[in-house]
């Protein structure tokens, strides 16, 4: 079983910037952040996922 480690910062970032996105298309009528906010939260989520569970991303 791997241990989790702390994501590089590039890729925390990318999630973030994903999470935030999708929060904000959640709450303001942007038509491309309304159209796709849970799918954002969703890849932000992932990547923050992979990010500590694979060592070196």
């Amino acid at each position: 079983m791997n241990n989790p480690s702390a994501p590089k910062k590039i890729t925390w970032i990318i999630g973030l910037i994903c999470g935030i996105l999708g929060i904000i298309g959640h709450f303001v009528h942007i038509q491309i952040l309304t159209e796709y906010n849970y799918t954002l939260l969703l890849i932000g989520f992932v990547v923050l996922a992979v990010g500590t569970t694979v060592k070196g991303v």
